[in-house]
Protein backbone atom coordinates (compact mmCIF):
# COMPACT_ATOMS: atom_id res chain seq x y z
CA UNK A 1 0.00 0.00 0.00
CA UNK A 2 1.10 3.45 -0.54
CA UNK A 3 2.61 4.94 2.13
CA UNK A 4 1.26 8.53 3.90
CA UNK A 5 1.76 10.71 6.36
CA UNK A 6 -0.59 10.71 9.51
CA UNK A 7 -1.37 13.76 11.87
CA UNK A 8 2.13 11.94 13.65
CA UNK A 9 3.58 14.11 11.36
CA UNK A 10 2.33 17.15 11.68
CA UNK A 11 3.13 20.06 13.83
CA UNK A 12 0.25 21.66 14.40
CA UNK A 13 0.56 24.03 16.78
CA UNK A 14 -0.46 27.64 15.41
CA UNK A 15 -0.93 26.63 12.21
CA UNK A 16 -4.19 26.65 9.73
CA UNK A 17 -4.61 23.44 9.14
CA UNK A 18 -7.53 22.83 6.24
CA UNK A 19 -9.25 19.86 7.16
CA UNK A 20 -11.31 17.68 4.44
CA UNK A 21 -14.23 16.18 5.75
CA UNK A 22 -16.98 14.47 4.82
CA UNK A 23 -20.36 16.25 6.03
CA UNK A 24 -22.92 14.71 3.21
CA UNK A 25 -25.12 13.62 5.88
CA UNK A 26 -28.77 12.93 4.98
CA UNK A 27 -31.44 15.79 5.93
CA UNK A 28 -35.34 15.93 6.31
CA UNK A 29 -37.26 19.11 7.32
CA UNK A 30 -33.40 20.64 7.73
CA UNK A 31 -32.93 18.13 10.87
CA UNK A 32 -29.85 15.92 10.91
CA UNK A 33 -31.00 12.24 10.06
CA UNK A 34 -28.13 9.88 10.51
CA UNK A 35 -25.08 11.85 12.09
CA UNK A 36 -22.69 8.99 11.55
CA UNK A 37 -20.48 11.17 8.96
CA UNK A 38 -20.38 13.59 11.39
CA UNK A 39 -19.45 11.23 14.19
CA UNK A 40 -16.37 9.92 12.18
CA UNK A 41 -14.38 12.81 11.94
CA UNK A 42 -14.69 14.04 15.67
CA UNK A 43 -11.35 12.45 16.68
CA UNK A 44 -9.64 14.34 13.83
CA UNK A 45 -11.48 17.64 14.39
CA UNK A 46 -10.53 17.34 18.60
CA UNK A 47 -7.18 16.05 18.08
CA UNK A 48 -6.25 19.36 15.95
CA UNK A 49 -7.88 21.80 18.07
CA UNK A 50 -6.46 20.54 21.11
CA UNK A 51 -3.21 20.44 19.83
CA UNK A 52 -3.42 24.32 19.31
CA UNK A 53 -4.44 23.93 15.53
CA UNK A 54 -6.97 26.06 13.95
CA UNK A 55 -9.31 24.40 12.29
CA UNK A 56 -10.96 25.53 8.71
CA UNK A 57 -13.40 22.36 7.04
CA UNK A 58 -13.87 22.02 3.84
CA UNK A 59 -16.83 20.10 3.06
CA UNK A 60 -19.45 19.34 -0.18
CA UNK A 61 -22.92 19.35 0.62
CA UNK A 62 -25.22 18.13 -1.91
CA UNK A 63 -25.00 18.38 -6.01
CA UNK A 64 -25.21 22.36 -6.34
CA UNK A 65 -23.29 22.09 -9.89
CA UNK A 66 -21.06 24.86 -9.09
CA UNK A 67 -23.71 27.30 -8.52
CA UNK A 68 -24.76 28.89 -4.53
CA UNK A 69 -28.41 27.64 -3.82
CA UNK A 70 -30.14 28.27 -0.08
CA UNK A 71 -31.06 23.83 -0.36
CA UNK A 72 -27.64 22.83 -0.26
CA UNK A 73 -25.79 25.49 2.44
CA UNK A 74 -24.11 23.86 4.93
CA UNK A 75 -25.24 26.65 8.05
CA UNK A 76 -27.25 23.91 9.38
CA UNK A 77 -24.26 21.05 9.56
CA UNK A 78 -22.38 23.57 11.22
CA UNK A 79 -25.22 23.89 14.34
CA UNK A 80 -25.31 19.77 14.56
CA UNK A 81 -21.26 19.49 14.50
CA UNK A 82 -21.07 22.23 17.27
CA UNK A 83 -23.59 19.87 19.37
CA UNK A 84 -21.50 16.29 18.96
CA UNK A 85 -18.54 18.08 19.41
CA UNK A 86 -19.29 19.94 22.32
CA UNK A 87 -17.57 23.42 21.14
CA UNK A 88 -18.38 26.59 19.35
CA UNK A 89 -18.25 26.03 15.59
CA UNK A 90 -18.33 29.54 13.33
CA UNK A 91 -19.41 29.45 9.92
CA UNK A 92 -18.51 31.60 6.54
CA UNK A 93 -20.51 32.13 3.75
CA UNK A 94 -17.97 31.16 1.13
CA UNK A 95 -15.22 28.65 1.11
CA UNK A 96 -12.68 31.57 -0.88
CA UNK A 97 -12.87 35.47 -0.89
CA UNK A 98 -13.78 38.08 1.95
CA UNK A 99 -16.05 35.58 3.53
CA UNK A 100 -13.25 32.86 3.94
CA UNK A 101 -10.80 35.19 5.01
CA UNK A 102 -12.27 37.21 7.65
CA UNK A 103 -13.04 34.35 9.40
CA UNK A 104 -10.07 32.83 9.25
CA UNK A 105 -8.38 35.67 11.00
CA UNK A 106 -10.42 35.67 13.67
CA UNK A 107 -9.35 32.25 14.81
CA UNK A 108 -7.43 31.38 17.44
CA UNK A 109 -5.54 28.17 18.32
CA UNK A 110 -7.94 25.37 19.31
CA UNK A 111 -10.86 27.32 17.28
CA UNK A 112 -13.10 25.19 14.76
CA UNK A 113 -14.67 27.03 11.78
CA UNK A 114 -16.67 25.52 8.83
CA UNK A 115 -16.45 26.76 5.32
CA UNK A 116 -19.13 27.23 3.10
CA UNK A 117 -20.02 24.28 0.59
CA UNK A 118 -16.79 23.97 -1.93
CA UNK A 119 -19.35 22.84 -4.61
CA UNK A 120 -20.70 26.16 -4.55
CA UNK A 121 -17.85 26.94 -7.08
CA UNK A 122 -17.47 24.95 -10.60
CA UNK A 123 -13.81 25.02 -9.91
CA UNK A 124 -14.12 22.36 -7.18
CA UNK A 125 -15.47 19.70 -9.35
CA UNK A 126 -13.72 20.36 -12.04
CA UNK A 127 -10.08 20.59 -10.16
CA UNK A 128 -9.19 23.80 -11.08
CA UNK A 129 -6.00 24.57 -10.32
CA UNK A 130 -6.67 28.35 -9.76
CA UNK A 131 -9.76 27.44 -7.11
CA UNK A 132 -7.31 25.02 -5.96
CA UNK A 133 -4.64 27.78 -4.99
CA UNK A 134 -7.53 29.99 -4.09
CA UNK A 135 -8.09 27.45 -1.25
CA UNK A 136 -4.31 26.66 -0.42
CA UNK A 137 -4.08 30.37 0.28
CA UNK A 138 -6.09 29.66 3.00
CA UNK A 139 -4.67 27.41 5.05
CA UNK A 140 -0.55 26.07 6.09
CA UNK A 141 -1.38 22.37 6.14
CA UNK A 142 -3.96 20.28 4.50
CA UNK A 143 -5.61 17.21 5.80
CA UNK A 144 -7.97 15.41 4.19
CA UNK A 145 -10.25 12.33 6.20
CA UNK A 146 -12.74 12.44 3.73
CA UNK A 147 -12.18 8.76 2.18
CA UNK A 148 -15.68 9.10 1.22
CA UNK A 149 -14.64 11.22 -1.18
CA UNK A 150 -11.65 9.74 -2.18
CA UNK A 151 -12.53 8.49 -5.49
CA UNK A 152 -13.21 12.01 -7.01
CA UNK A 153 -10.27 14.10 -8.01
CA UNK A 154 -11.91 17.41 -7.24
CA UNK A 155 -9.90 20.48 -6.05
CA UNK A 156 -10.32 19.80 -2.31
CA UNK A 157 -9.78 16.24 -2.27
CA UNK A 158 -7.28 16.29 -4.58
CA UNK A 159 -6.20 19.07 -6.02
CA UNK A 160 -4.76 20.99 -2.87
CA UNK A 161 -2.76 17.86 -1.69
CA UNK A 162 -0.07 19.02 -4.27
CA UNK A 163 -0.22 22.50 -2.98
CA UNK A 164 0.28 22.39 0.98
CA UNK A 165 2.33 19.30 2.86
CA UNK A 166 -0.73 16.78 2.94
CA UNK A 167 -2.00 14.64 5.74
CA UNK A 168 -4.10 12.00 6.48
CA UNK A 169 -6.65 12.18 9.22
CA UNK A 170 -7.23 9.82 11.63
CA UNK A 171 -10.72 8.21 10.21
CA UNK A 172 -8.93 8.38 6.76
CA UNK A 173 -6.22 6.41 8.62
CA UNK A 174 -7.90 3.79 9.82
CA UNK A 175 -10.05 3.12 6.83
CA UNK A 176 -6.26 2.79 5.01
CA UNK A 177 -5.26 0.52 7.50
CA UNK A 178 -8.14 -1.74 7.72
CA UNK A 179 -8.44 -1.88 3.84
CA UNK A 180 -5.02 -2.69 3.65
CA UNK A 181 -5.29 -5.51 6.57
CA UNK A 182 -8.49 -6.80 4.47
CA UNK A 183 -7.21 -7.31 1.23
CA UNK A 184 -4.06 -5.61 0.09
CA UNK A 185 -1.60 -8.07 3.10
CA UNK A 186 -4.66 -10.50 4.67
CA UNK A 187 -4.23 -13.03 6.78
CA UNK A 188 -5.55 -15.87 4.53
CA UNK A 189 -8.36 -17.64 3.95
CA UNK A 190 -10.11 -14.72 2.78
CA UNK A 191 -13.55 -14.53 2.05
CA UNK A 192 -15.80 -12.10 0.59
CA UNK A 193 -19.29 -11.80 0.28
CA UNK A 194 -20.63 -9.92 -2.81
CA UNK A 195 -24.43 -9.16 -2.71
CA UNK A 196 -26.71 -6.97 -4.75
CA UNK A 197 -29.24 -6.50 -7.30
CA UNK A 198 -27.19 -6.64 -10.18
CA UNK A 199 -24.13 -8.38 -11.92
CA UNK A 200 -23.76 -5.58 -14.27
CA UNK A 201 -22.64 -3.20 -11.43
CA UNK A 202 -20.13 -5.37 -10.17
CA UNK A 203 -18.24 -6.82 -13.02
CA UNK A 204 -15.09 -5.06 -11.91
CA UNK A 205 -15.03 -5.79 -8.03
CA UNK A 206 -15.78 -9.38 -9.14
CA UNK A 207 -13.08 -9.60 -11.81
CA UNK A 208 -10.94 -7.92 -9.02
CA UNK A 209 -11.74 -10.23 -6.21
CA UNK A 210 -11.20 -14.06 -7.97
CA UNK A 211 -7.31 -13.42 -7.88
CA UNK A 212 -7.78 -11.87 -4.02
CA UNK A 213 -10.00 -14.03 -2.14
CA UNK A 214 -10.20 -17.78 -1.53
CA UNK A 215 -14.28 -17.76 -1.33
CA UNK A 216 -16.08 -15.67 -3.24
CA UNK A 217 -19.62 -15.83 -1.77
CA UNK A 218 -22.28 -14.56 -3.66
CA UNK A 219 -25.85 -13.69 -2.85
CA UNK A 220 -28.93 -11.38 -3.70
CA UNK A 221 -30.18 -11.04 -7.28
CA UNK A 222 -26.69 -11.60 -8.38
CA UNK A 223 -26.85 -15.21 -7.02
CA UNK A 224 -29.65 -15.95 -9.55
CA UNK A 225 -27.89 -15.06 -12.65
CA UNK A 226 -25.20 -17.17 -11.99
CA UNK A 227 -27.57 -20.01 -10.96
CA UNK A 228 -29.22 -19.28 -14.36
CA UNK A 229 -25.58 -18.93 -16.02
CA UNK A 230 -25.24 -23.19 -14.61
CA UNK A 231 -28.64 -23.88 -16.10
CA UNK A 232 -30.57 -23.82 -13.36
CA UNK A 233 -34.63 -22.08 -12.92
CA UNK A 234 -35.05 -19.11 -11.43
CA UNK A 235 -38.40 -18.66 -12.11
CA UNK A 236 -39.99 -14.94 -12.03
CA UNK A 237 -36.59 -13.97 -9.80
CA UNK A 238 -34.25 -10.79 -11.05
CA UNK A 239 -32.11 -12.27 -13.29
CA UNK A 240 -29.72 -10.51 -16.15
CA UNK A 241 -30.01 -12.92 -18.77
CA UNK A 242 -28.17 -11.30 -21.15
CA UNK A 243 -24.67 -11.64 -19.06
CA UNK A 244 -24.80 -15.73 -18.49
CA UNK A 245 -21.69 -16.15 -20.87
CA UNK A 246 -19.91 -13.54 -18.29
CA UNK A 247 -21.01 -15.17 -15.52
CA UNK A 248 -19.37 -18.45 -16.72
CA UNK A 249 -16.55 -16.80 -17.57
CA UNK A 250 -16.21 -15.12 -13.77
CA UNK A 251 -16.78 -18.49 -12.99
CA UNK A 252 -14.31 -20.00 -14.86
CA UNK A 253 -11.28 -16.96 -14.02
CA UNK A 254 -12.46 -18.16 -10.18
CA UNK A 255 -11.35 -21.90 -11.24
CA UNK A 256 -7.99 -20.87 -12.59
CA UNK A 257 -7.03 -18.61 -10.08
CA UNK A 258 -7.52 -20.96 -7.42
CA UNK A 259 -10.94 -19.25 -5.81
CA UNK A 260 -14.19 -20.94 -4.51
CA UNK A 261 -17.40 -19.37 -5.35
CA UNK A 262 -19.84 -20.01 -3.35
CA UNK A 263 -23.58 -19.84 -4.63
CA UNK A 264 -26.56 -21.21 -2.87
CA UNK A 265 -27.48 -24.88 -2.58
CA UNK A 266 -31.30 -23.84 -1.35
CA UNK A 267 -33.10 -20.42 -1.63
CA UNK A 268 -36.52 -19.11 0.33
CA UNK A 269 -39.01 -18.40 -2.36
CA UNK A 270 -42.19 -16.54 -2.92
CA UNK A 271 -44.88 -15.39 -5.06
CA UNK A 272 -44.52 -11.75 -4.49
CA UNK A 273 -42.27 -9.16 -3.59
CA UNK A 274 -43.83 -7.39 -0.56
CA UNK A 275 -43.31 -7.41 3.33
CA UNK A 276 -44.68 -11.18 5.39
CA UNK A 277 -45.15 -12.29 1.90
CA UNK A 278 -45.56 -16.51 2.51
CA UNK A 279 -42.51 -17.65 1.41
CA UNK A 280 -40.76 -21.75 1.56
CA UNK A 281 -37.35 -22.94 1.12
CA UNK A 282 -36.63 -25.11 -1.79
CA UNK A 283 -33.54 -26.21 -3.40
CA UNK A 284 -31.75 -24.07 -5.97
CA UNK A 285 -32.55 -26.42 -8.51
CA UNK A 286 -36.27 -26.58 -7.93
CA UNK A 287 -37.83 -23.16 -8.21
CA UNK A 288 -40.97 -23.09 -10.06
CA UNK A 289 -41.93 -20.78 -13.02
CA UNK A 290 -43.92 -18.31 -10.82
CA UNK A 291 -41.36 -17.78 -7.83
CA UNK A 292 -39.44 -15.12 -6.85
CA UNK A 293 -35.91 -16.11 -4.93
CA UNK A 294 -35.96 -13.53 -2.29
CA UNK A 295 -33.38 -15.28 0.20
CA UNK A 296 -30.68 -18.00 0.80
CA UNK A 297 -32.23 -20.78 2.65
CA UNK A 298 -30.73 -22.41 5.58
CA UNK A 299 -28.24 -25.07 4.09
CA UNK A 300 -26.92 -22.37 2.32
CA UNK A 301 -26.77 -20.02 5.63
CA UNK A 302 -25.21 -23.17 7.47
CA UNK A 303 -22.29 -23.44 4.65
CA UNK A 304 -20.98 -19.98 4.52
CA UNK A 305 -20.91 -20.02 8.23
CA UNK A 306 -18.77 -23.21 7.76
CA UNK A 307 -16.45 -22.01 5.45
CA UNK A 308 -16.49 -18.47 8.07
CA UNK A 309 -15.06 -20.66 11.00
CA UNK A 310 -12.04 -21.55 8.70
CA UNK A 311 -11.47 -18.02 7.38
CA UNK A 312 -9.46 -15.64 8.66
CA UNK A 313 -10.61 -12.02 6.89
CA UNK A 314 -14.05 -11.13 4.82
CA UNK A 315 -14.90 -8.84 3.17
CA UNK A 316 -18.14 -7.91 2.78
CA UNK A 317 -20.36 -5.47 0.39
CA UNK A 318 -24.06 -6.85 -0.63
CA UNK A 319 -26.75 -8.11 1.30
CA UNK A 320 -27.91 -12.12 0.14
CA UNK A 321 -31.25 -10.95 -0.38
CA UNK A 322 -34.46 -8.54 -0.36
CA UNK A 323 -33.17 -7.36 3.63
CA UNK A 324 -35.65 -4.88 3.81
CA UNK A 325 -38.39 -7.00 3.84
CA UNK A 326 -38.91 -9.34 6.41
CA UNK A 327 -38.26 -12.45 6.44
CA UNK A 328 -35.84 -12.13 3.22
CA UNK A 329 -33.64 -10.41 6.14
CA UNK A 330 -33.06 -14.17 7.56
CA UNK A 331 -29.97 -15.17 5.33
CA UNK A 332 -28.21 -11.55 6.11
CA UNK A 333 -28.84 -11.34 9.40
CA UNK A 334 -27.64 -15.03 10.02
CA UNK A 335 -24.14 -14.70 8.18
CA UNK A 336 -23.87 -11.36 10.04
CA UNK A 337 -24.04 -12.14 13.37
CA UNK A 338 -21.76 -15.37 12.44
CA UNK A 339 -19.30 -13.03 11.56
CA UNK A 340 -19.54 -10.72 14.27
CA UNK A 341 -19.42 -12.95 16.89
CA UNK A 342 -15.86 -14.64 15.13
CA UNK A 343 -14.73 -11.35 14.92
CA UNK A 344 -15.54 -10.67 19.06
CA UNK A 345 -13.89 -13.52 19.56
CA UNK A 346 -10.55 -12.96 18.02
CA UNK A 347 -10.27 -15.34 14.93
CA UNK A 348 -11.89 -13.24 12.23
CA UNK A 349 -10.64 -10.13 10.41
CA UNK A 350 -14.14 -8.07 9.05
CA UNK A 351 -14.74 -5.18 7.22
CA UNK A 352 -17.80 -4.06 5.46
CA UNK A 353 -18.96 -1.30 3.11
CA UNK A 354 -21.23 0.12 0.98
CA UNK A 355 -24.97 1.69 1.61
CA UNK A 356 -27.26 -1.27 1.88
CA UNK A 357 -24.81 -3.20 3.14
CA UNK A 358 -24.56 -1.19 6.12
CA UNK A 359 -28.01 -0.69 6.93
CA UNK A 360 -28.15 -4.38 7.07
CA UNK A 361 -25.69 -5.32 9.44
CA UNK A 362 -27.04 -2.40 11.39
CA UNK A 363 -30.53 -4.02 11.30
CA UNK A 364 -28.90 -7.23 12.37
CA UNK A 365 -27.08 -5.77 15.24
CA UNK A 366 -23.77 -6.78 14.14
CA UNK A 367 -21.84 -3.85 12.79
CA UNK A 368 -20.30 -2.55 15.82
CA UNK A 369 -18.99 -6.00 16.12
CA UNK A 370 -17.28 -5.71 12.99
CA UNK A 371 -13.73 -4.70 12.92
CA UNK A 372 -14.40 -1.85 10.62
CA UNK A 373 -17.21 -0.69 8.64
CA UNK A 374 -16.57 1.85 5.65
CA UNK A 375 -19.44 4.69 5.34
CA UNK A 376 -17.99 5.29 1.97
CA UNK A 377 -19.87 3.99 -0.68
CA UNK A 378 -18.83 4.62 -4.13
CA UNK A 379 -15.05 5.21 -2.81
CA UNK A 380 -14.98 1.37 -0.98
CA UNK A 381 -16.27 0.17 -3.98
CA UNK A 382 -13.35 1.82 -6.22
CA UNK A 383 -10.99 0.23 -3.68
CA UNK A 384 -12.56 -3.13 -3.58
CA UNK A 385 -12.31 -3.00 -7.63
CA UNK A 386 -8.54 -2.44 -7.00
CA UNK A 387 -8.91 1.44 -8.57
CA UNK A 388 -6.54 3.73 -7.45
CA UNK A 389 -8.01 6.59 -5.77
CA UNK A 390 -7.07 10.09 -6.26
CA UNK A 391 -7.74 11.45 -2.70
CA UNK A 392 -5.72 8.60 -1.35
CA UNK A 393 -2.69 8.62 -4.10
CA UNK A 394 -1.94 12.73 -3.55
CA UNK A 395 -1.33 12.03 0.12
CA UNK A 396 0.90 9.24 -0.67
CA UNK A 397 4.79 10.42 1.14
Amino acid sequence: MTSFKTLDHADLKGKRVLLRVDLNVPMEGGHITDATRIDRVLPTIKEIADKGGKVILLAHFGRPKGARNDEDTLKPVAAALAEHLRRPVAFADDCVGPPAQEAIAALKDGDVLLLENTRFHKGEEKNDPAFAEELANLGDLYVNDAFSAAHRAHASTEGLAHKLPAYAGRAMQAELEALEQALGAPQRPVMAIVGGAKISTKLDLLGNLVSKVDYLVIGGGMANTFLAAQGKAVGKSLCETSLLDTAREIMSKAKAAGCQIVLPEDVTVALTFKSHAPAHVVSADHVGPQEMILDVGPKAVAHVEGLLEKCKTLVWNGPFGAFELPPFDEGTSAVAQTAARLTVEGKLLSVAGGGDTVSALNQAHAAQQFTYVSTAGGAFLEWLEGKELPGVKALSA
